[in-house]
């Protein structure tokens, strides 16, 4: 598919002064999600930015029908391949390879707007020592009418990037923008992690003194999760990535059976904080909206609890077997 520059210039720039402009390495990691990526490598090659200035790089994670054909019908689009699992290593992989000053991150089943390239350069350039722009990431529904009680859960749980931004110092790579000067500095992401990448490697941006800023401008659209099956399986990764991250800044196993034990009361959820939460969500259209979201809350509780035993037993268990 053509990638032609479009007509429109939105930098309001001559053809000299566009040459100018930083080019721009779009980072995809793939697994499995052959349409989805060409929904959104569809509309990459519209954005508003001259498309002479930016590639799209996608990186295959093992697939079990390689995205490679599709990847070369776009002619902007490169294609990748990382075979240690995990979008992690995929998006550093993609980083080995990248040709651009700046560096985009999106993932396969993302939509970006046509000026997301546009805006997100933007902010990354006009904030003084800026290490990260982190873009809005708004969730959509298979039938916005009437969304699932999952659909309802993830769309105001996950993807907070305004809040990311303000309270943990990090961005989800749904949506983000940096410097490859950056990743040179503070190092690319820990490739072992499965989940939680993203805000352990924004947190080394903040801590290195760069600025980080939410651009609520620079939007993708993202697919919320719809089953108990996916939800199950992105509140366990996530789960697991909080654990690892907690087990690196603590390798002590002085204290494993202690806290095998210690918040077993935590098994408990907070029904009455949960409830008020859910009560006083602005998102949440009516009370049966917010009684479905309310279980699911509590369902994710015990799912989070559940697997944070599991890791501290595995632990125990590996624990002997290194001794």
């Amino acid at each position: 598919m053509s990638s032609e520059p479009l007509e429109h210039n939105p930098w309001n720039l001559n053809d000299s002064s566009l040459k100018d402009l930083p080019f721009v390495s779009v980072i995809i990691p793939v697994l499995n999600d052959v349409d989805r990526l060409e929904i959104c490598l569809n509309a990459l090659d519209q954005q508003t930015y001259p498309g002479d200035r930016y590639e799209v790089i996608v990186v295959d994670n093992g697939s079990t029908e390689s995205p490679e054909s599709l990847v070369n019908k776009f002619t902007q689009a490169a294609f990748t391949y990382e075979s240690q699992p995990g979008s992690y290593a995929a998006r550093n992989q993609g980083l080995s390879v990248a040709k651009g000053e700046i560096i985009a991150f999106t993932d396969s089943d993302c939509i970006p707007v046509q000026n997301w390239l546009e805006t997100g350069v933007k902010h990354l350039l006009s904030t003084p020592n800026c290490g990260l722009v982190a873009g809005q990431i708004t969730m959509f529904f298979r039938n916005s009418n009437v969304p699932t009680a999952v659909e309802l859960y993830d769309s105001i749980t996950y993807f907070q990037q305004k809040k990311y931004v303000e309270e943990f110092k990090c961005g989800a790579t749904a949506n983000l923008f940096t410097f490859k000067t950056v990743f040179e500095t503070v190092g690319s992401f820990n490739s072992k992690l499965m989940s939680g990448g993203d805000l352990e490697w924004g947190q080394r941006v903040f801590s290195r003194g760069y600025s980080i800023v939410y651009a609520d401008d620079s939007c993708v659209a993202h697919p919320a999760r719809h089953s108990l099956a996916q939800l199950y399986q992105k509140t366990v990764r996530v789960s697991r990535g909080h654990y690892q991250l907690d087990n690196d800044k603590n390798d002590s196993n002085k204290y494993l059976f202690t806290e095998l034990l210690s918040d077993l009361s935590c098994i408990r959820p907070p029904l009455r904080s949960t409830f008020r939460k859910v009560m006083l969500e602005k998102q949440l259209k009516n009370r049966q909206q917010k009684i479905q979201v309310f279980f699911m809350m509590v369902l994710v509780h015990y799912i989070k609890f559940l697997e944070k035993k599991r890791g501290q037993f595995l632990q125990i268990i590996n624990s002997f077997g290194g001794e």
